[in-house]
């Protein structure tokens, strides 16, 4: 059999990149010459599209993203065309008689099937084997599948089904075998973090999975994503606080602040017990860097309960913060209870004074940095600095570092960089020295 030339396109968080990277593996084990995210314009015995399903945009973004290359199908560019992931999984019974150029549907995890389909082979790989897509120096490691909090607003857990932990062996292995192939530093992703391993242990066991991955010699840093406030493991803060590899960084979406929003969004916890948390947090993690994530425009946020919210962000002054507008999505809880009564040019807004908010004190924290020394990992060059980030500074989503460009570094090379300019989601800095 000719070998087949496979275009894999991933849309969506990095969740769904893992996903991908998976694929691209198995795809390779048997054989086919596998690409990642490469133009319409080339011809292709296959092209897949990895899709995303969270909200409206990404649905949207998904669906155009599949007609695009239908219309390559139809010029005779794309032999096969195979539609995965989130969007797939919710909208299987749908979508067929919507989008009949497509050949194959699957959902977030039928690789092997694809794999199958299109090679007539079964792909024999490890659980964890994957081709890397990042830079090679740092990679997204996914401990879990799934949740079970089912917030009001949420499709997640309709999509994704139950929360299922991987085995820390598992994980443990993955994390060497990247190790050995040049990654120093590991996002840790799932759906929700801290839920870790209560199914398979009985018990929330993210702190120990954390030791493991930091006992790997030649781990450099581990950052978490993806923290859910309520029920949240103290024993992970000591775990953060005690391992210099675990970086001072923690990305724990609290999307609001207002009581009666928050029962709204059944997220079980109230704004006392949230600023309890952050205050811990940042009292046993000294300098730690808060990534959050909030929305504006539940059903139930009057004019009060959002200047409650901006409130909250001036007196918490987080140094990471994204936010959202609210958006209706069937079948969810809030879809079924609340009506979505907010106009949208009142929900945009409110999501631009919060967004203005934020730069203003970024910009302040950012400026902070100036004269200090931070260790940062180089992720690429550019004409006049190399490009890097410090542990505060998660991929594609963070500030980055501008080092000036005074001797020759590497792709994944660390050091230490002092920071002479700030702006609100860059820093600039002079090379100290390579470590």
């Amino acid at each position: 059999m000719a070998q087949k030339k496979v275009n894999i396109i991933s849309l969506g968080c990095s969740k769904n990149l893992v996903d991908a990277e998976r694929l691209m593996g198995m795809l390779s084990a048997v054989g086919c010459e596998v690409c990642f995210e490469q133009p319409a314009s080339q011809e292709w015995d296959c092209v897949v599209v990895n899709t995303c399903g969270f909200i409206g945009d990404a649905k949207e973004e998904s669906v155009n993203e599949i007609l695009e290359w239908a219309q390559a199908k139809k010029a005779g560019r794309v032999e096969k065309l195979f539609v995965m992931g989130c969007l797939s999984q919710r909208y299987r019974e749908e979508l067929p008689s919507e989008i009949t150029e497509v050949d194959n549907w699957y959902g977030k995890t039928d690789w092997p099937a694809l794999v199958t389909a299109l090679t007539r082979m079964h792909p024999a790989t490890a659980k964890y084997d994957r081709i890397i897509t990042t830079p090679r120096h740092h990679a997204y490691l996914k401990i879990a599948e799934g949740c079970n909090r089912f917030c009001a607003f949420c499709a997640i857990p309709l999509i994704t089904g139950r929360f299922t932990s991987r085995p820390v062996e598992e994980i443990v292995e993955e994390v060497k075998t990247l190790v050995g192939r040049g990654v120093r530093e590991f996002n840790v992703i799932a759906q929700e973090l801290t839920s870790y391993g209560i199914d398979i242990y009985g018990k929330r066991e993210l702190s120990r999975l954390i030791d493991a991955i930091a006992a790997v010699e030649g781990v450099e840093w581990i950052r978490l994503h993806y923290a859910y406030p309520t029920d949240f493991p103290e024993d992970l803060i000591d775990a953060m606080a005690r391992n210099p590899k675990v970086c001072r960084y923690l990305d724990i979406a609290l999307q609001h602040v207002s009581d009666s929003v928050l029962a709204n969004m059944r997220r079980h916890i109230t704004a006392e017990q949230t600023r309890a948390l952050l205050s811990k947090i940042r009292q046993r993690v000294p300098g730690i860097h808060i990534r959050t994530t909030l929305m504006v425009g539940f059903p139930g946020e009057g004019e009060a309960e959002f200047e409650e919210l901006l409130d909250f962000v001036k007196e918490q002054r987080f140094e990471r913060m994204g936010a959202f507008a609210y958006c209706e999505e069937e079948d969810t809880y809030a879809a079924r209870h609340f009506p979505d009564e907010i106009p949208d040019n009142v929900k945009q807004r409110r999501l631009d004074r919060l967004m203005a908010l934020q730069e203003e004190i970024s910009m302040e924290i950012q400026s902070q940095k100036v004269g200090m020394t931070l260790k940062v990992i180089v992720d690429r060059e550019e004409n006049d600095y190399y490009v890097g980030r410090s542990e505060f500074d998660s991929p594609e989503v963070d500030p980055e570092v501008l080092i000036e460009k005074s001797e020759k570094l590497r792709r994944g090379d660390f050091c230490e960089v002092e920071i002479v300019e700030a702006m609100p989601f860059e820093l600039i800095g002079r090379l100290v020295k390579t470590l």
